[in-house]
């Protein structure tokens, strides 16, 4: 699983989290997406490799400023998800 964490930059209210959230389901295979106007980003999770391009021309028809990507693997949290041996 991949975390791409994406800053964004327009971005005023919680209709304006649902509109790139919508815009990034629609446009990729993801596992889960969410936005954070205060934050200033995207967090998107996935299990396939999507190219920066590619969300940077999503994000931008959405109305919205690409300042960033990040990526990184993945690893769910929680309270079975280390083990100690």
């Amino acid at each position: 699983m991949i975390k791409i964490t994406v800053g964004v930059d327009g971005m005023a209210c919680g209709m304006c989290e649902a509109h790139v959230n919508d815009a990034v389901r629609k446009a990729f295979p993801v596992k889960k997406v969410s936005s954070s106007y205060v934050k200033k980003e995207t967090v998107i999770l996935t299990e396939q490799e999507i190219p920066e391009s590619g969300i940077r021309k999503v994000i931008a028809e959405a109305g919205y400023d690409v300042t960033g990507i990040n990526r990184a693997p993945y690893e769910k949290k929680g309270l079975f998800s280390r083990r100690h041996t």
